[in-house]
């Protein structure tokens, strides 16, 4: 029985042993079968058959090696030495202030001699004077005879003006479109400001690196400097008003604290709350940066307009003012005023707001909007503003019923202020504006000028009126500016503005100072405001997109905390603020190829301010070979020669030797001028000795690869098919040699190396795009790359160029980079070619990527497709492709998600359609409609009105499209492990199971992956870059909105004086045409029904 036992036992175990080896052998054949289907070895040795072929051809044609051999001959001659930060900072700083103050005294020359003129001159209502209009001269009649204040005028193109036709001798005067050309006082004001003309002259010939300089009257009147044409618009107007410009009402005025009171009382429906929305409007156009603001409408009871800024007082930055906008469209009129509660709410915030100094801590002032006022609140006045008056009131009557003038008047006589009527539509901005004359009147007795410098910004009314080439794009710049006025001794107490002076200084100025071969190749200097908007930035993008020249609506006020957001807690923003000198450190990620790639990094920052100006100036090195520089050198006789060979060209942007500071200079190229330099012939140019001598250094060790190239090209049996079309170098001075393989007219892609590929040269704020990624790689391999096209154009070459170290450490300063570019056909071919090898001695191979069953790809380390079967794939994000593949590979390592963010970002928004459309649908809406498009003509009665219209009217009108508007978005970007080399993976597509493997190219950045092609994964979602916008829901919207950052208060500030006369305080405006009169009120019945 035992043994029975045993021998059952023994067939079990058998039977379970056979069991198991079937299982087993079942399991390796399915994993065995899955690798047969791709075997690694294979794909292994088709990446090394291509990497080994693209390295050869990348190497031989670049001279990568040959440069390499010729810096490392230098090695034991030149010195390296590490950046110090802090010095470098200063000494920026200090060319900065210097520039700056040049242009400080310019200014100051202008208004010592306007208020020179002035005195001297006596008013002359019957002054006849025939000056130089800027849009009328060189303009003729029928008859060809010049027109009246036009003439001749003699214009010739100008380089340093944008290739502007100019006139160096004389300025022009522009007259706003709704002002008469021969009113008395825009007469006698052009008289005796005729003699800045000479002033003009005398500082571009001290200074010839200035641009424009001029003189805003506060009459209406723009006087410019050089003379220009200018072009109205389609409309045949001009949409520009000096006297609402920032440099104008920054220079006019000190900072203040702001509350709107408007009226929504049954009385003031229809053409009346359009009139108080403009006015509104335009208030808010007057504040600037410096200034705080709220709005409230009042009816029997206080609504604020933002009801989540209840109590408090905002930044008048564009963004809040734009907010404030969308609200005023949706005022409507009913019930009674009751003004008194709106004034002491009003003068509780003023002077809440004002004790916990958060605001400007200097001028306030109460802007009444409404069409009555039945008593005069001297009780309000009496308990908040009496005696010192500090809060000036502004009363705006709108309509033309004067019963309650009077009371209104008295406000403003009484605080002051300055009370205004406005009927029209056409009557608000001049009314609006004369408020600034009056907050203006403390500084003018103080006689105190005040420097004002604006942020960074663009002029579009000045761009258009120039008909400057959209190709150039729009050219940021800021603003000095002065106040002028009036000296005589009668009018002292009244405290007369006669205008501003102003100078432009164009941010490439800024930007030339910048030591760019100090900073290395991730380094860059950058400014901003004592506000913390940025001045430059290399991360600034004011502009929509590439290609597209319109400006983004908040350009002008990008925080440094949204470009350097990795700085959470606003530690560098905040002492920049502050005016402090000082260090930083922290680690960032920064995009380059328009986004699409990211450079994880260390830097250290250093900053200070720059004295006599509200800015502060920053530089960031990286850490690694962006702290380290090397000095070599050469003789300057073999440094000349090698600098002079024609395949050798310069940095446009960086400064060797300043050639605009001498009118005899400007003609010199930046070699031209360093070989006069260097030799003594020209000792007053102004150049960077030390800069020069490490490019004649440079010059002199790359000199070799002009041979070696032309060898290349002249050797028939090289290149025969013409794959490789240009081989280009850069060095860390800015010095780059290019030789073409082909000739230019048949490159692949025309714009490499040329100004068009903004990010494929040196340029004032980053180094090319090809060395700075080549720089991050690991030395001795290349960077492959397509550019990404800014049209439509199909992808047509590869990049590919790799880094040159001087030393063998991590401290060895990145020297140069070299590279080719390639047609992408001809590196396709390679790849394709490679894939068709195989290990098997028979030649037939187990697997190919000309299978069906298998596709084929080559990513880089970004994870964009290089090849691929599908033409129309290429230079697509691999994810878009082949999404399930890129989530297991994320699963795997083998790739990382990196968040990032882009607080410059433009959002698309559908508008709807309007409420006027809706309304049209009935006859008597279509009556209604027309009569009031007709009202709002006759009421206004002049071109003006045609252009003078609000940001919200328009906004109105284009209802029913897609507009682009500022918003927040996270967005993804992609990066290889360095550590992964290799690996294999299975995915699981509805029970079907689809493997594949990726192999790193050796020497590269590139990744092989193959995929079989056996299962359907088509329901997997793609990986996309797509940029997601950040929602915020309305309590966090509300926090943002209350929520202010840091600034520093304008260190100059003039409220009030005592020797101030406050009787000037204002009188009701002109009265409608009799037509107009006579159809008011069946227009009014119409519009209020």
């Amino acid at each position: 029985m035992q043994g029975n036992w045993r021998i059952l036992f023994s067939h079990m175990c058998s039977t379970s042993f056979l069991l198991l080896w079937i299982f087993v052998g079942l399991n390796v054949v399915e994993v065995a079968g899955s690798q047969q289907g791709i075997p690694l070895s294979v794909v292994k040795l088709w990446a090394s058959a291509f990497g080994g072929e693209i390295k050869s051809i990348s190497a031989k044609y670049s001279g990568s090696q040959l440069l390499q051999k010729k810096y490392k001959e230098f090695e034991k001659s030149v010195r390296v030495e590490e950046i110090d930060g802090v010095k470098l900072v200063k000494d920026l700083a200090v060319k900065m202030e210097e520039m700056f103050r040049k242009k400080a005294e310019a200014t100051r020359r202008l208004v010592e001699a306007a208020e020179e003129a002035h005195h001297q001159h006596e008013d002359n209502p019957d002054l006849q004077y025939e000056y130089f209009n800027a849009v009328l001269i060189n303009e003729v009649d029928e008859e060809g005879h010049n027109v009246e204040l036009g003439g001749e005028f003699i214009l010739e193109p100008n380089d340093h003006f944008n290739n502007l036709s100019v006139n160096l001798s004389l300025s022009v005067v522009q007259v706003p479109t709704n002002m008469y050309n021969k009113d008395p006082d825009i007469v006698n004001g052009v008289y005796w400001s005729e003699a800045l003309n000479k002033v003009f002259v005398d500082n571009f010939e001290r200074d010839p690196t200035l641009v424009w300089q001029y003189f805003g009257s506060a009459k209406g009147f723009f006087r410019q400097y050089p003379g220009v044409k200018w072009h109205p618009d389609e409309h045949g107007v001009i949409g520009f008003d000096c006297r609402n410009r920032k440099w104008y009402i920054q220079a006019a005025t000190s900072p203040k604290d702001v509350v709107i009171l408007v009226d929504v009382s049954g009385s003031m429906k229809g053409l009346r709350l359009t009139i108080a929305r403009q006015t509104v409007s335009s208030i808010l156009d007057t504040l600037g940066d410096d200034d705080f603001f709220n709005i409230i409408a009042y009816n029997q009871e206080i609504h604020y307009v933002e009801p989540c800024l209840n109590g408090t007082l905002v930044r008048a930055d564009r963004t809040n003012k734009d907010h404030f906008r969308e609200h005023l469209d949706k005022l409507f009129a009913k019930g009674i005023g009751l003004l008194g509660e709106a004034l002491t709410e009003a003068f509780t915030i003023l002077n809440d707001f004002n004790q916990t100094g958060r605001g400007s801590v200097c001028s306030q002032a109460i802007m009444l909007v409404t069409d009555g006022a039945t008593e005069m609140y001297d009780d309000v006045f009496e308990r908040y503003n009496w005696p010192e008056r500090k809060v000036r009131i502004f009363p705006y009557l709108i309509g033309r019923e004067s019963a309650f003038a009077d009371n209104l008047k008295w406000m403003a006589c009484a605080n002051k202020g300055y009370f205004s009527q406005i009927s029209t539509l056409a009557d608000v901005q001049e009314n609006v504006m004369r408020y600034l004359h009056v907050m203006s009147r403390p500084k003018v007795i103080d006689h105190e000028h005040d420097t004002v410098w604006t942020e960074a910004y663009v002029d579009s009314a000045l761009t258009q009126a120039h008909k400057l080439n959209d190709k150039a794009g729009p050219s940021l710049m800021t603003t000095v500016a002065m106040p002028v006025f009036s000296t005589k001794n009668e009018t002292k107490n009244q405290g007369i503005l006669l205008g501003v002076v102003g100078i432009d200084i164009p941010l490439q100025e800024l930007m030339k100072l910048i030591p760019k071969h100090m900073l290395g190749i991730h380094g860059y200097a950058f400014a901003i405001t004592n506000n913390g908007y940025i001045l430059t930035h290399p991360d600034l993008r004011p502009l929509y997109q590439e290609g597209q020249k319109r400006r983004k609506p908040n350009y002008s006020s990008v925080d440094l905390s949204e470009v350097e957001w990795e700085d959470k807690d606003d530690i560098l923003r905040n002492a920049m603020v502050s005016r402090r000198t000082g260090t930083f450190s922290m680690e960032v990620l920064k995009t380059v190829d328009r986004g699409r790639r990211v450079l994880k990094m260390h830097n250290d920052y250093y900053y200070t301010d720059i004295k006599g100006t509200p800015f502060s100036v920053g530089v960031a090195l990286s850490r690694g070979h962006g702290k380290y520089f090397f000095r070599g050198n050469v003789s300057v006789e073999a440094g000349l020669r090698d600098l002079e060979q024609p395949d050798v060209a310069l940095a446009d942007e960086w400064t060797y030797c300043n050639t605009e500071e001498q009118h005899e200079h400007r003609h010199l190229t930046q070699i031209q001028a360093i070989k006069l330099f260097m030799t003594g012939r020209r000792p007053h140019l102004k150049c960077d000795r030390e800069l020069i001598q490490e490019v004649l250094f440079d010059a002199v060790v790359t000199a070799p690869l002009e041979a070696y190239w032309t060898g290349l090209a002249l050797n028939k049996s090289e290149n025969s098919d013409k794959g490789v079309e240009i081989a280009f170098l850069g060095t860390r001075t800015g010095l780059s040699r290019t030789n073409l393989f082909v000739p230019a007219d048949q490159l692949s892609n025309q714009d490499f190396l040329t100004a068009e590929d903004k990010e494929g040269v040196f340029n004032a704020d980053h180094f090319p795009l090809w060395y700075k990624r080549a720089a991050e790689q690991v030395p001795g391999t290349f960077i492959y790359s397509i550019p990404f096209s800014t049209g439509m154009q199909k992808p047509s070459v590869v990049l590919a160029s790799t880094a040159i170290q001087l030393l063998d450490d991590r401290k060895s300063p990145i020297v140069a980079a070299v590279g080719i570019q390639m047609k992408l056909e001809f590196f396709q071919r390679k790849f394709w070619t490679a894939c068709r090898q195989c290990t098997a001695l028979d030649g037939k191979c187990s697997i190919s990527c000309d299978n069906e069953d298998i596709n084929c790809y080559l990513i880089d380390n970004n994870g964009f497709i290089l090849v691929t079967e599908e033409q129309s794939q290429t230079g697509l994000f691999f994810g878009e492709v082949e999404g399930a593949v890129m989530n297991k590979l994320l699963q795997m390592g083998s790739f990382k998600r990196i968040t990032l963010y882009d607080y410059q970002a433009l959002c698309k928004e559908y508008a709807g359609s309007s409420d006027s459309a809706r309304t049209l649908s009935d006859p008597f809406s279509v009556v209604r409609w027309l009569l009031t498009e007709l009202v709002i003509f006759l009421l206004e009665f002049n071109l003006y009105s045609w252009w003078n219209v609000d940001l919200s009217v328009k906004a109105q009108r284009s209802r029913g499209k897609t507009m682009m508007v500022p918003c927040d978005t996270e967005y993804p970007a992609f990066v290889s492990e360095r550590t992964i080399k290799e690996t294999t993976g299975n995915i699981d597509c509805e029970g079907c199971i689809r493997s594949f493997v990726i192999q790193q190219i050796p020497s590269s950045n590139l990744f092989m992956v193959v995929v079989d092609n056996k299962c359907d994964c088509s329901s997997a979602l793609p990986v996309t870059m797509d940029p997601i916008e950040i929602m915020y829901n309305e309590s966090l919207k509300c926090d943002r909105l209350k929520f202010q950052k840091d600034r520093k208060k304008p260190e100059s500030c003039h409220p009030f004086h005592p020797e101030e006369n406050a009787m000037e305080c204002g009188s009701a405006t002109r009265l409608f045409s009799p037509l107009t009169a006579a159809l008011l009120p069946l227009i009014a019945a119409t519009i209020s029904r």
